[in-house]
């Protein structure tokens, strides 16, 4: 089974085009076999994303494990800010490339395995992380974030009840200042800043 968190990818192509309104406004997404949420934009990213103040964005921002793009493409389209945004997975960083261009945006698109390639701090890194990859690599990506974020910047995340939600934040409390932005129907969207 090859998974959407994996570097490379040999699963046949079936690209689809698919639109979703996010705060009130209307995006077009390609998205593909083998890419997070191939049917479009899934109801844990737009509960992020609708959840995030948006006005206060500002500076520099990473859409950590980007797949197709709505996190960052909504980010910039919104914004100021400085938008990078990272995955692992070739297809992904692909279409997310084909997305930015065919919603006008300017983004900086790269590989990295986790953080391998990011080398510099941000104010916010945001993301829907890859919860199938397990416990120990999901801590790793949200307790590594720490070392790329600014004094008093802010990871900001998405997950679900089902997937250990109250205990991930609780575990997150040794590391950030930890408060819940938002519960919807069982996913968790929550903000560690980094003290």
């Amino acid at each position: 089974m090859a998974y959407y968190f994996d570097k490379n990818t040999n699963v046949k192509s079936n690209e689809v085009t698919t639109r979703a309104e996010i705060g009130g406004k209307l995006y077009t997404f390609k998205t593909d076999n083998n890419v997070f949420s191939k049917k479009g934009l899934d109801f844990g990213t737009r509960t992020l994303l609708e959840s995030i103040d948006i006005k206060n964005i500002s500076g520099d921002v990473l859409d950590f494990g980007c797949g197709y793009g709505p996190i960052g493409i909504y980010i910039k389209s919104n914004t100021e800010a400085n938008v990078d945004m990272i995955d692992v997975n070739e297809r992904a960083l692909n279409l997310a490339r084909s997305n930015a261009s065919i919603n006008k945006i300017n983004v900086n698109i790269f590989e990295s395995d986790i953080y391998s390639n990011v080398e510099k701090k941000y104010d916010y890194i945001i993301t829907n992380p890859p919860i199938r990859v397990g416990k120990k690599i999901l801590y790793e990506i949200l307790i590594k974030a720490k070392e790329h974020l600014k004094e008093n910047g802010h990871l900001i995340f998405v997950i679900n009840k089902d997937q250990g939600a109250k205990s991930t934040m609780r575990d997150m409390e040794e590391y950030y200042s930890v408060k819940l932005i938002e519960k919807n129907k069982g996913f968790y969207v929550i903000d560690c800043q980094n003290h």
